[in-house]
């Protein structure tokens, strides 16, 4: 395969990867609610993104940096609605 399509797989898989939990996040924002999700995954995932982030500058790899950016900051969104809703929950 020429450059072109690993570039073109690459931009595909950032994109799906980096917006893999807006659903749950929308979820969250929608219900109001975070009974059934796992903030240890939360951190987990934000841990890889974070490594990956840092990866992607040592590499100077645009895909790779903008993925996690987002990737990163739908995280941060989705942290910030589990501990506001998990207090009224509880």
């Amino acid at each position: 395969m020429n450059a072109l399509t690993w570039t073109i797989i690459g931009i595909a898989a950032a994109l799906l990867t980096s917006f893999s939990f807006v659903p749950q996040v929308r979820k969250m924002w929608r219900r109001r609610s975070v009974g059934d999700v796992s903030h240890v995954t939360m951190f987990q995932l934000m841990a890889g993104n974070s490594l990956w982030f840092i990866y992607g500058i040592a590499r100077h790899d645009a895909i790779i940096i903008g993925a996690n950016v987002v990737a990163i900051a739908t995280l941060i969104a989705g942290l910030v609605l589990y501990y506001r809703y998990r207090e009224k929950e509880a």
